[in-house]
Formats: C-alpha cells, sequence, structure tokens
C-alpha cells in the first residue's frame, strides 16, 4: 500500500500528527530513526515521507539519529521519492550557521554571531565581540537549551570554566547579539507546505525555553508550556499578522527543500527583527490553537493526504 511515512525520533511528539492522521484516514507509517540499518541494495517502498527529525535528539539519548536520518533521506531521493523537508533542510536543521548564512541570501538579518570551538576560543570571541551583552547558544541545539545571557566576559569566562558549562554535541559554541525586547516576547511564524500559515507571540519573560509543544517541558522554571492560566498567555496566535518577512521566508524555504518549519524573529526597541532560528521539525501549542481555531497538526495531515493522492494518481 503506498502510505505517508514520517520520519522522527520522538513518540510524545507525533502523538497529535497521528490522531489527525486517523480521523482523516491518511495510510500512514512511523519510522523511529533512532537506530536502525539501511540496505542500499533495496529500493525504498512507495509513498511520500515527511522528515520531522530534530536537532535536539540528543537531549533524548538519540545521539545519532540525525546522521542516520541523512543517509536515509539520500537513499530516499536518490531513487525520486518524495521527500517533504529534504535532507537540505535537515543539514540546516543541525547547523544554526548554516541556518544564518543562508537565511542572509533572501536579505533576512540575523544577530551578529561568532562560532567558536573550545574553551579559549569561546572566551577570545567573546572578547572580541562588538556587543557587551551577549548570548551563549549550541550551534545544533534544540528546545532553547543551552542558551544563556551574559553583560559580562568575567561571567562568561566564570561559566566556561565551570562544571556547569555545556558543550555543544558538535563542539561549536554560538557567541551571540543579544536584542532585548522591551515587552518580552518573540514571534514564531508557522509554515506549512511552504507557504504561511499563522503566528504566534510568545512570552519569553520566563526565560529562553520556546518550545510551543507540551512534551517539551523539562521543568517550569524554563518552560511554562500547559500551566495554569496566566494573566498574560504563554503562546498567543496573532489574529491578521502581516509582515514582509513572509515573503522571504517563503522564498528562503521553496530554496532549501523546506515544506514545514517554524521560524523565530525578535524585535528591538526600534522595531527592527532579528530571526534567529528555523526549527523544521515544528510542534503546536494545543491551547492557543483551540483559542484561535487553527489546527496545524491537522493542516498537515490534510497537506500529507492531498500528496499522497497525487502520489496514487501518478502511480495508476
Amino acid at each position: 500500500m503506498t502510505k505517508a511515512y514520517i520520519i522522527h525520533e520522538n513518540e510524545s511528539w507525533i502523538l497529535p500528527l497521528r490522531e489527525a492522521l486517523e480521523e482523516m484516514e491518511v495510510p500512514h507509517e512511523f519510522w523511529h530513526l533512532d537506530e536502525g540499518a539501511l540496505d542500499l541494495s533495496q529500493r525504498p517502498p512507495q509513498g511520500i515521507f515527511y522528515n520531522r527529525m530534530s536537532a535536539s535528539s540528543h537531549s533524548r539519548n538519540h545521539r545519532y539519529a540525525p546522521e542516520y536520518t541523512s543517509n536515509v533521506l539520500a537513499w530516499l531521493e536518490h531513487h525520486g521519492r518524495t521527500v517533504l523537508n529534504t535532507s537540505r533542510a535537515l543539514e540546516l536543521e543541525v547547523n544554526k550557521v548554516k541556518q544564518y548564512l543562508e537565511l542572509q541570501k533572501f536579505g533576512i538579518e540575523t544577530p551578529a554571531t561568532i562560532a567558536a570551538v573550545g574553551k579559549k576560543a569561546i572566551v577570545e570571541a567573546a572578547n572580541n565581540f562588538p556587543y557587551r551583552s551577549f548570548i551563549t547558544k549550541h550551534n545544533r541545539a534544540g528546545k532553547g537549551l543551552g542558551v544563556y545571557l551574559f553583560e559580562s566576559i568575567d561571567s562568561l569566562e566564570t561559566y566556561v570554566d565551570s562544571e556547569a558549562f555545556e558543550e555543544s554535541i558538535d563542539g561549536v559554541t554560538l557567541i551571540q547579539q543579544y536584542i532585548r525586547n522591551e515587552e518580552h516576547y518573540i514571534t514564531r511564524c508557522e509554515f506549512i507546505d511552504g507557504k504561511f500559515y499563522y503566528a504566534v507571540r510568545v512570552d519569553t519573560s520566563e526565560g529562553f525555553q520556546l518550545c510551543p509543544a507540551d512534551a517539551c517541558q523539562i521543568g517550569d522554571q524554563y518552560c511554562p508550556v500547559g500551566e495554569e492560566e496566566q494573566a498574560r498567555r504563554k503562546f498567543e496566535v496573532i489574529d491578521g499578522f502581516n509582515s514582509p518577512l513572509i515573503s522571504k521566508y517563503e522564498a528562503f524555504l521553496a530554496q532549501n527543500g523546506i515544506s514545514f518549519a517554524g521560524i523565530e524573529f525578535i524585535t528591538d526597541s526600534t522595531g527592527r527583527a532579528y530571526t534567529y532560528d528555523v526549527n523544521t521539525n515544528t510542534n503546536y501549542n494545543p491551547e492557543a490553537e483551540s483559542l484561535a481555531d487553527v489546527s496545524g497538526m491537522k493542516e498537515i495531515a490534510r497537506i500529507l493526504s492531498d500528496y499522497l493522492k497525487r502520489e496514487i494518481q501518478l502511480g495508476s
């Protein structure tokens, strides 16, 4: 049977999509690619393939899932299968430096950034950085883990030399310009089938943990998703959002084989927008969607169904 195959490494993240696919009766199969064996003499099954591999897989003890998935995607593409979020999408998912360089090609501004390998290089990079307030982040990260704000070189040096220092899984630490938003929020634009779907305002007053999925919680102090009602909601879909960034984002996605993604930007006190993250394993906040009467996963299921119907027609 021709199916929609969903490539992933996190069972909890795919539950809403599974429900949507079952509700729409879309033939599907989930491939959990934490580990496995790929026989290059075999041909892939007929169908379409949706890549939801995450840069944060190592935080769930799935250290080599992206590397394995990279090979599986190459195999699928070699045999001409329809892949949504291609091998190029995965390449950008696990490498923020490449993300930023590619975004800049489309006139999309990113924060000033230096990539450093080694503790000594990290401190030297910060010493040469033109901004006194800066953040560190992992080049291959996810869920906002490892993001810290520093107001001085001394505090960075103390951190780097301490047992608390968290090295990026790929060894590359980013020193990045800290964009101060006085209202403490960022904007995340969601794209489905390469087209803008909606934007969500995310309250950042309690820290940098910005993952919109309930399953991303690692502690209330970091990721207050799904908490009791607050005076200010953590995630809120923006009614009638419009921005000149949308067309630039869509061009960027189309050029890089990205069908589904969440792209985050922050504005400074002058209204200048800086794009700092592209997440090709996008998740959605159910409370925010319910209030806005939208459903990202149902829309993805509908799109997968359409692709699958076209695939079946071509094969008949």
